[in-house]
């Protein structure tokens, strides 16, 4: 069956609807923001009768409820009627057309600066007659008082602050545009020499507005709300894009319940909103709002699959857990209530757990996408996180997110089941039932000689493990990690410099791969400069500031998995291999997985994977 009907109807009664609040906005919608413009091609583009594009409305009366509000402009009597259509698409268009057409006040438009002015409309009767290339500028936009000002505002242009002065001047207000007895009858008593001119003006211009006819999408009170946002998406092609957050924001609002003041907070209250008080945790500063509700949606639906199995309920009678956009936008506003605080202190334990593993901020952060599942997770498992045997395995799980690469695009399924599988897997002692992603997680070693790009999570997540295996700084004593938290500036950097690399005549596509860069303080680089590694080593051993001897050396490149032997005698094709395979006997570490298997893994399930790494986006 349709869910939705085509038709027209004329502009007035769309209009007047809106006037009366019968057509009003659902809350998700932004706010007005055309400019004067805007404004005016529309008026010339219904002059001419031109289409201008058809409105969607949806029912109202259905499951699927949102807070509501008039259309700006609109001041809606304590006892007016109650909405019956919504407007999905074509907000800005009717907005326009109710405040210039419909409303008796001055229109809240933006100058050409997008600097907020008050303005009305008029039309110049003698400059419309002229033709319909004069159209456009026979629109003229007066202030607040009626009036034209020139000389920096000292003198007065255009005066038209009575009735009686439009007439004699034949400016026509706008606002009469649908409805201009009153506005004729005046002209009649006050210059009826002009009525012939008005005449000749009603024909050619005004009876395009009022005979106009605008085409209308209606969907029906059925719409479920996925389809109201998917429907928003497409249409709202011009503006921000809608999010999950705004449309949950909408349906909870309708419930008395203000879910964006609970997010970002209100006046004095947004320094304590839950997005504040996660972003005090440097890693959660790119959590979207999006993401948390995946973490409650899962642990919602996790708790109805368990009472469904207590239920006696099997196989699609049992409800699946999920992160998917259906699910949160049907999710309960008890549901957030319930887990919304457990949530919260999920994304907390998770942000701890990550700065033991070395993820320390946002831009360590391979994957944004994994925050929700580990989140969720953890606000369920409380303080038992860190005891050995779960800390391993989740840990193990999230390294395999990261070098399998798994967690880049459209992941919504994958997060509901790792989320109910690492559960399964720590509450277990099968090691059959391993997560899913452990399972198909694997590294091809020829992955490292393609992996150039910092944005790259496995990029990100091998620089990580460097961090994690206490890599030390060539200059500076101390750790990488220590040095960072104290604000020394750090980077990724060449251990065969490119300068060398180039006068050897070795490839870039080699020398700039992630086997030849590390982690190192700018200080230590500028040392390093473009000369061989056995001059800037021995240039870094006698500097007054380092003075250390070759074992002392040796001991902090072994910390970056660099054989000393190889770098001090210049051997970059020697110490190309070696790092290579101790770069992957890290990752298989990290993975729980070792070499062997992860090159036996990757021939044997992922075959041609040939993804470039700029097309492996961290989120």
């Amino acid at each position: 069956m349709s869910q939705f009907d085509s038709t027209k109807r004329s502009l007035d009664d769309v209009l007047k609807d809106v006037s009366i609040g019968k057509i009003q906005l659902p809350d998700f919608q932004r706010g007005w923001v055309w400019d004067d413009s805007h404004v005016r091609s529309l008026l010339v583009s219904i002059a001419r009768s031109f289409p201008v594009g058809a409105v969607m409305l949806l029912e109202t009366g259905g499951e699927t409820r949102f807070q509501i509000r008039p259309v700006e402009g609109v001041k809606l009597p304590a006892n007016a009627s109650a909405a019956e259509l919504l407007i999905l698409d074509g907000q800005q268009r009717l907005t326009t057309l109710t405040q210039v057409l419909a409303i008796d006040a001055p229109v809240a438009t933006r100058n050409e600066k997008g600097r907020a002015i008050e303005r009305h409309y008029y039309w110049d009767i003698q400059r419309a007659l002229e033709g319909v290339e004069s159209l456009d500028e026979a629109i003229i936009a007066v202030e607040a008082d009626k009036c034209v000002r020139e000389n920096f505002g000292r003198d007065i242009k255009l005066d038209l602050s009575t009735p009686e002065k439009e007439y004699q001047q034949l400016y026509f207000p706008c606002r009469q545009t649908l409805n201009s007895d009153a506005w004729e009858e005046g002209l009649q008593e006050a210059c009826p020499e002009q009525f012939a001119t008005y005449m000749k003006f009603r024909k050619q211009v005004l009876q395009a507005f009022r005979g106009y006819q605008l085409p209308v999408i209606q969907l029906h009170k059925t719409t479920s709300k996925e389809a109201v946002c998917l429907v928003f998406e497409k249409v709202n092609t011009g503006g921000v894009p809608l999010n999950v957050f705004e449309l949950v924001t909408a349906t909870y609002a309708a419930d008395g319940y203000n879910l964006r003041d609970d997010w970002f907070g209100s006046g004095a209250r947004k320094v304590d909103s839950r997005q504040k008080r996660l972003a005090k945790e440097p890693v959660l500063t790119v959590l979207e709002s999006t993401d948390f509700l995946q973490a409650i949606a899962m642990l919602h639906t996790l708790k109805c699959r368990q009472a469904d199995l207590v239920a006696g309920k099997t196989g699609k009678q049992m409800t699946p857990v999920s992160a998917k956009r259906a699910t949160i936008l049907e999710m309960p506003l008890a549901a957030y209530k319930e887990w919304a605080d457990a949530a919260e202190e999920g994304f907390k334990r998770a942000a701890k757990l990550l700065k033991r593993e070395c993820v320390r901020d946002a831009r360590d952060l391979p994957y944004r996408t994994q925050l929700a599942p580990l989140a969720a997770v953890l606000a369920l498992l409380e303080e038992r996180w860190k005891e050995p045997r779960i800390y391993d395995k989740l840990v193990r799980w999230y390294w395999c997110g990261v070098l399998g690469e798994l967690y880049g695009g459209a992941v919504e399924t994958r997060i509901a089941n790792d989320m109910e599988d690492l559960l399964t897997w720590i509450e277990g002692d099968d090691e059959a039932a391993e997560p899913r992603t452990i399972h198909d997680a694997a590294f091809r070693p020829d992955r490292l000689d393609r992996m150039t790009s910092r944005l790259s999570a496995a990029y990100k997540g091998l620089n990580v493990l460097l961090l994690r295996s206490k890599a030390a700084d060539f200059f500076w004593k101390g750790t990488i990690s220590e040095l960072d938290s104290e604000d020394v500036a750090l980077d990724i950097h060449h251990i065969f410099p490119q300068n060398w690399c180039e006068n050897e005549r070795i490839s870039r596509k080699q020398y700039n791969t992630v086997v030849n860069k590390t982690p190192l303080s700018y200080k230590a680089n500028r040392m390093i400069g473009g000369v061989a590694p056995s001059a800037y080593l021995a240039k870094l051993q006698k500097h007054e500031q380092v003075k250390i001897d070759d074992a002392a050396m040796d001991s902090i490149l072994r910390t970056h998995a660099i054989d000393p032997s190889l770098l001090r005698s210049d051997d970059f094709h020697g110490f190309y291999a070696h790092r290579k395979q101790a770069l992957l006997m890290l990752i298989g570490q990290a993975m729980g997985k070792d070499v062997q298997q992860a090159e036996a893994l990757a021939a044997s399930e992922v075959g041609a994977y040939e993804e470039d790494e700029d097309e492996a986006q961290a989120a």
